[in-house]
């Protein structure tokens, strides 16, 4: 991530300003910062994970979403590559109503945050009972609860994400299906 020089603005500023351009931007502590593009593995791991996701949820319930913003609070909005959210909201939003599940899927220039700044900001929402890291080059997670003090690594394609208050258990071989790692 690298922060945009003279570019600090507001929450509903950077909501007006980021609809509809092109790149990848958060608004940090009240400062732009841009994120990098997004490898092949990193989307087919985010796919990959979207699909279980809508197949299994409850779609009473919950709903699986990519390119939405959360607000985590007054100066801060994130952008993770996918999050579950429960029903209802304005479909101009450009919010999670009430996330669930937050999902990042771990590159080399996000790493630092996706695991300093980002499990305190997500869990410390309410509504938010799980964040989950996904490794992009090896098949391993990381399982933050909300009950938890201390992240859970999950790794090997026999292994499950279990994510009780969703009703949620994704095995890692389906978040995985089709990647190939290179070694």
């Amino acid at each position: 991530m690298n922060a945009q020089p003279g570019l600090q603005m507001d929450k509903a500023a950077f909501l007006a300003w980021v609809e509809g351009r092109e790149g990848h931007y958060e608004l940090v502590e009240g400062q732009v910062v841009t994120t990098t593009g997004n490898t092949i593995g990193h989307q087919r791991v985010v796919g990959n994970v979207l699909e279980l996701m809508r197949r299994t949820l409850d779609h009473k319930r919950w709903f699986a979403l990519t390119g939405l913003g959360v607000d985590i609070g007054p100066r801060t909005v994130r952008y993770p590559d996918l999050l579950v959210d429960c029903p209802g909201g304005n479909g101009r939003d450009m919010t999670a109503k009430g996330p669930a599940l937050v999902v990042e899927v771990l590159s080399p220039s996000t790493a630092k945050n996706d695991f300093g700044d980002k499990p305190v900001e997500y869990l410390r929402l309410p509504s938010v009972a799980a964040y989950l890291i996904l490794a992009q080059d090896e098949v391993k997670a990381w399982v933050y609860m909300r009950n938890l003090p201390a992240p859970v690594s999950v790794g090997g394609t026999d292994a499950t994400i279990s994510i009780p208050p969703l009703d949620l258990v994704l095995p890692i071989a389906d978040i995985y299906d089709g990647i190939e790692f290179n070694q």
